[in-house]
């Protein structure tokens, strides 16, 4: 398959930054993963195919999908919003690394409400997705509305059907905002939904929100931006409303040791400070330790070392967070200590 230009540019399309010829491109590297970052890969891929040649066969089919592609060595690497615990790394014999942080914000159809204006907070998000609340005017978002005017209208629950990191984020925060969450429904990348209807990928949430009067979903930051989406505001941990910006996302991300972290294993839901969004998180890369083709391997990390260097714009536009110089500079030394080729050799050099 090769790299589709078109697909990159529109940024969102359900399936993958691939399609095409089997036989063009045939050395290009091959991913798959995580629906999250797809809108950011896609433009570092289009960016990085002029710039180098090298092309990105990128499959958006979810973190589950991802972990479950890496894991059989199909792909060159996996994409995951869900970090794997070091133990779990080290059984599957991968390295993990985060690309960009970014945000997942709750998005609705509701006729008559502009982003912003409405609020909720993180017990109320909960009950509503337990199928509890029913209607947008509940006292309980009412009661954090006073001014807004809020229909009878039935609420239509949308969420993920596929393996889903964006999943696993949502969730982890509910678990952290209200323990019947928690000890009802759990946290995982795919969980037991008490109440709506599934859609594949942060494209299919977002386009059943669009097309769905009265709905609510949860989607990335781009995603919702880029589909002209209704976002909410969320009341973080220290009582504020504050809405999904790469400021607010930054904020969350503040406090993040990445060098006390092992494999880099991060969640950054529900974190302190006034301008924290309270849904926020990494997403990460999953390499073999030892790869198949050490070729395609130093292609795929030297890729992400040019996204580290010359991709922060493009990802600021889309309103993720790029990493900071010192974790980089971290994630980098990682690479070279830990992937090596059969013969033992590194792939990849700190000083390319």
């Amino acid at each position: 398959m090769k790299f589709l230009k078109t697909l990159a540019a529109a940024g969102l399309v359900a399936g993958g930054i691939a399609a095409a010829s089997a036989t063009a491109f045939a050395a290009d590297i091959s991913g798959a993963g995580a629906t999250f970052p797809y809108p950011v890969y896609a433009k570092w891929a289009e960016a990085y195919k002029k710039e180098t040649g090298n092309g990105l066969n990128y499959q958006s089919i979810g973190s589950g999908g991802g972990i479950k592609q890496i894991t059989a060595r199909t792909v060159t690497f996996g994409a995951s919003d869900m970090p794997l615990k070091p133990e779990d790394l080290d059984k599957a014999g991968l390295i993990q690394f985060p690309t960009v942080m970014g945000g997942i914000v709750p998005v609705v159809n509701l006729e008559g409400v502009a982003s912003g204006d409405l609020t909720i907070d993180g017990p109320t998000l909960a009950k509503i997705y337990l199928g509890e609340i029913k209607t947008w005017n509940d006292p309980a978002i009412a009661k954090l509305n006073p001014s807004a005017k809020l229909p009878s209208q039935a609420i239509a629950l949308v969420h993920r059907s596929d393996g889903s990191g964006t999943t696993f984020i949502f969730t982890n925060y509910l678990s952290k905002v209200s323990a019947d969450w928690k000890s009802k429904v759990g946290s995982s990348t795919a969980v037991e939904w008490p109440a709506g209807i599934g859609a594949k990928g942060n494209e299919g949430v977002a386009n059943n929100v669009k097309q769905t009067k009265g709905s609510i979903g949860y989607v990335e930051t781009a995603y919702a931006k880029q589909n002209n989406l209704t976002t909410t505001k969320l009341i973080n941990k220290d009582g504020k409303a504050v809405a999904a910006t790469p400021e607010t996302i930054a904020a969350a991300a503040a406090a993040a040791d990445w060098a006390k972290a092992p494999g880099f294993y991060m969640i950054l839901t529900d974190e302190a400070g006034d301008k924290a969004w309270p849904i926020a998180g990494a997403t990460f890369i999953l390499l073999p330790k030892q790869p198949k083709d050490v070729a395609d391997a130093a292609v795929a990390l030297n890729f992400f070392a040019w996204a580290y260097k010359k991709g922060d714009a493009m990802a600021s536009d889309l309103d993720y967070v790029p990493m900071p110089d010192s974790v980089v500079k971290i994630i980098e030394q990682s690479w070279a200590k830990d992937v090596k080729g059969a013969d033992g050799k590194p792939v990849y050099s700190v000083t390319n």
